[in-house]
């Protein structure tokens, strides 16, 4: 089967790594808009992986798309790969993207293709965390997820804009917007992150995880954030971003009820972003070529698997590993 994959960057380089070992997959075509990029990455895979630039009709025949390009080329990339009959991994984790690509949901399902939406660290591995936890729970009442490090340029810039936009929540059965930077909160992440201050941010999670818990009160998403990253963000970058981002973490809280009982669950995992994502993109990829996904259309992770425990194995044996967090929830 072939998938095509637009980005090599550094979720797309990781992506390619993972890719080229997905069963199934025996003919991985990279792509990027600086073709040198693609054919170095292509070139560490050896057989089986080759780099093209990209052509109109590069998806013909091909199972699947996975979009690991800069924000804002993720929609037309799927409408592109849903005419052409294939599957779409998209890894946008930009608020106003990710609406754009859940309006596909028809369309997508209309032509009995698998849009997965958010597929990377946070959102991606947020939702599978939070869809886990949410299981010994009879009724699940809030979702916070919270996230700290960036995988690439392209994850910095877009980390940086986020603490400039308006946050998207989910409160008491409407959507709220709210200043990003505002609502501090000590979050406790993974040895040896540990706990940091986040705050609200531009973030999709709410949007991809409300449709997976129709009964929820409250969903939230936060970044962890330094003084001068809030200070600074509605200002152009200062310097030009790392080529990889530092180790990372994600934190996902869910509280609700087991029978007569409220509770809370805490998990979370660590690594360095742009390699979680790649590893998360690639799995969604070979369960978007398997059938094994819940349903056709277009919908986040938590939605669309069926089952987060056999999915977190496959991330583990890939190196990326959650957490549970063992001590009094938010202490």
């Amino acid at each position: 089967m072939r998938v095509v994959l637009a980005g090599a960057g550094a979720v797309g380089a990781r992506a390619a790594r993972q890719l080229h070992t997905v069963d199934g997959v025996d003919d991985l075509v990279v792509t990027d808009r600086d073709p040198a990029r693609a054919k170095t990455v292509a070139g560490s895979l050896g057989a089986g992986a080759r780099a093209t630039e990209w052509r109109d009709d590069l998806l013909a025949g091909a199972g699947a798309l996975v979009v690991a390009t800069p924000a804002g080329t993720h929609l037309d990339l799927a409408r592109q790969a849903l005419r052409a009959g294939a599957h779409v991994i998209s890894t946008s984790d930009e608020v106003a993207e990710v609406e754009a690509l859940l309006a596909l949901d028809a369309e997508a399902a209309g032509a009995d293709r698998t849009v997965v939406v958010g597929a990377g660290f946070s959102p991606g591995l947020s939702c599978l965390l939070a869809r886990h936890a949410a299981a010994d729970f009879s009724t699940v009442d809030e979702v916070h997820v919270a996230t700290v490090g960036t995988g690439g340029p392209a994850c910095a810039r877009q980390h940086h804009a986020a603490l400039a936009g308006e946050a998207v929540d989910w409160r008491d059965g409407e959507w709220v917007r709210r200043a990003a930077g505002s609502g501090r909160e000590l979050c406790w992440f993974p040895d040896p992150v540990g706990g940091l201050d986040c705050y609200r941010a531009a973030r999709p999670d709410a949007l991809l995880l409300r449709p997976a818990f129709p009964a929820v009160v409250r969903i939230t998403a936060r970044l962890s954030a330094s003084r001068r990253d809030r200070v600074t963000a509605r200002l152009p970058m200062l310097r030009r971003p790392h080529a990889e981002g530092a180790i990372g973490a994600v934190r996902v809280e869910v509280r609700g009820r087991r029978g007569a009982a409220t509770d809370a669950r805490v998990l979370g995992a660590i690594d360095r972003p742009g390699v979680a994502a790649g590893a998360v993109a690639a799995v969604a990829t070979g369960h978007a070529l398997a059938g094994t996904l819940a349903r056709a259309g277009a919908a986040g992770l938590a939605e669309l698997v069926p089952e987060p425990v056999a999915f977190l194995h496959e991330l583990a044996a890939r190196g990326v590993r959650a957490a549970v967090f063992a001590g009094a929830a938010g202490g």
